[in-house]
């Protein structure tokens, strides 16, 4: 004797899931009020101390967060010159080469580079 075929097991869990849906949650907190900047963070600390006149060299950075020097280079290129956009410069001077954000945006070099493709 044969057994008649069933259905294919994906094709009843998506109806039970169809079926089964819970209610959205609502949010507590305005999407908008998670945008603002805390004030003590790392990053804004570092951001802090780029924008101040006299600049910031590595060690200073590392000395504020407890990085790595590694981790600084990655932060000052990755985070401050792509993700914010900032103009980032540094010179050499006697204390080491010191990092500064001069005002206004990134120079179009780095705006007009394209994101490449995930």
């Amino acid at each position: 004797m044969t057994k008649p075929k069933s259905k294919p097991k994906a094709a009843t869990r998506s109806n039970a899931r169809k079926t089964a849906k819970p209610a959205s949650r609502k949010r507590l907190v305005p999407a908008s009020s998670k945008l603002g900047s805390r004030p003590d963070t790392k990053h804004s600390r570092i951001v802090a101390m780029l924008r101040a006149p006299a600049g910031a060299t590595i060690a200073a950075i590392m000395t504020a967060t407890d990085w790595q020097q590694h981790s600084v280079r990655g932060f000052l290129a990755g985070v401050v010159r792509k993700k914010l956009g900032l103009n980032l410069t540094s010179e050499q001077t006697d204390k080491g080469r010191v990092y500064r954000i001069k005002d206004g945006k990134a120079a179009p070099s780095a705006v007009a580079r394209p994101k490449p493709a995930a």
